[in-house]
């Protein structure tokens, strides 16, 4: 799935919409440190009264919130082998058959074990309530220029899904409240648990939407935490494959060029190496009849932006060697959105003993690294007045 076929869903999650119908929801309730089910209920989405089903949409937006390889994941089902595709457990099996249970009780018993997959797996120190919905996403067909809103919205893909949320309940603080009818100051005595619906710890979305179309092969994960995914949740519970961070590409892509160009670089080399990826992100984004694709590095493209940058003695096989010992696989494609820092951090920090300057990517080829008279020096070239605390800096001469 690409940033804008979520976007596209998420923004369905709310009342009156035609582009998506939720059939049936079930919730169920397990006690902290427990493996057992406490309590379940399964309905018509429908039946629920206005206010729940809003509460309810805030979640599922929550639960598609934030960034692809940030908070979301595109995770790929374990290959099983003919045996294993016998394991009634598996999760994408699970999924599966509850997408296509024409039972209602069939799909509710595939949820309930998925959701004590979950539990058996893993410990959580509060209450936990897993929301299961299903239902149908219709997306309009491209339209052409001879064709009306209206011949469009009556041609679109279905796709049916499975959205789970994972939420945590907390017990309500004590509080004085004033009671009018017995016209006095009381403590509040509720001690039935909220259910934080507005920050989920854990979701999925089943299946994928790629070009259109149903990816049964995928499952979008949804991390509580940014940068930070459940690694034993997908692959004890969602049978998936590992998964790399935006923060893990940022950091291999690092790795891999220091072994290609060695741990010393000036600033303008670094600053062409971060441009020639922009520039691919850019080219992308303009090629608005294209499918969305995020543009990824390999072996073939990191020799050529660091080519393109100026580095000297590059080749393809420091490359390949380099991406062997940082990951073990030459084969790795990282996204270069990721790479680039404004994507994982809003500056550049230039770490010195006395301080820490932080800087855009696109201003790095402005910083120099000098020596004066024996003392190193960060230069920054500035092309108007630098300010200090509302203070004009003024110019001065070079270090005695």
């Amino acid at each position: 799935m690409n940033k804008k076929d979520i976007a596209d869903i998420r923004k369905h999650f709310k009342q009156g919409t035609d582009l998506l119908k939720i059939t049936t929801i079930y919730n169920v309730y397990i006690k902290a440190e427990s493996t057992d089910i406490y309590h379940e209920e399964s309905q018509s989405f429908s039946l629920l009264d206005e206010e729940q089903q809003d509460l309810f949409f805030t979640n599922f937006k929550k639960v598609l919130g934030g960034k692809l390889g940030v908070k979301l994941f595109e995770v790929k089902f374990v290959r099983q082998s003919e045996e294993e595709a016998e394991n009634e457990e598996h999760a994408q099996k699970l999924l599966y058959d509850g997408l296509h249970a024409d039972d209602v009780t069939q799909w509710k018993e595939d949820m309930q074990r998925l959701a004590l997959k979950m539990v058996q797996n893993d410990h959580y120190e509060k209450d936990l309530v897993i929301t299961f919905i299903r239902g149908n996403y219709f997306k309009p067909t491209k339209r052409s220029q001879d064709e009306s809103e209206t011949a469009v919205r009556d041609e679109v893909y279905t796709t049916p899904f499975i959205l789970c949320s994972m939420n945590q309940t907390d017990l309500p603080k004590r509080s004085l409240i004033f009671d009018f009818q017995e016209r006095e100051f009381k403590s509040s005595m509720t001690v039935d648990p909220v259910v934080n619906i507005t920050s989920p710890i854990g979701g999925f979305l089943f299946p994928c939407f790629t070009a259109n179309a149903a990816d049964v092969n995928h499952i979008l994960y949804a991390s509580g935490k940014a940068n930070k995914p459940n690694y034993q949740f997908i692959e004890n519970v969602l049978n998936g494959e590992e998964v790399m961070t935006a923060e893990d590409d940022k950091t291999v892509f690092e790795e891999i060029v220091k072994e290609v160009i060695g741990d010393e670089v000036d600033s303008r080399t670094l600053a062409s190496v971060y441009d020639e990826i922009q520039s691919m992100l850019e080219v992308d984004e303009e090629d608005k009849d294209a499918e969305e694709t995020t543009p990824t590095l390999d072996t073939k493209e990191v020799e050529r932006v660091l080519k393109a940058s100026g580095v000297k003695d590059v080749d393809s096989d420091k490359v390949e060697m380099a991406f062997q010992k940082v990951l073990d696989d030459k084969t790795y494609e990282m996204n270069a959105g990721h790479v680039v820092p404004s994507y994982t951090s809003k500056s550049i920090k230039i770490s010195t003993k006395v301080a820490d300057i932080s800087i855009c990517p696109q201003d790095l080829r402005y910083v120099r690294r000098v020596d004066v008279n024996g003392r190193s020096c960060i230069l920054i070239e500035v092309e108007e007045d630098a300010m200090i605390e509302g203070f004009k800096l003024i110019s001065e001469d070079l270090l005695k």
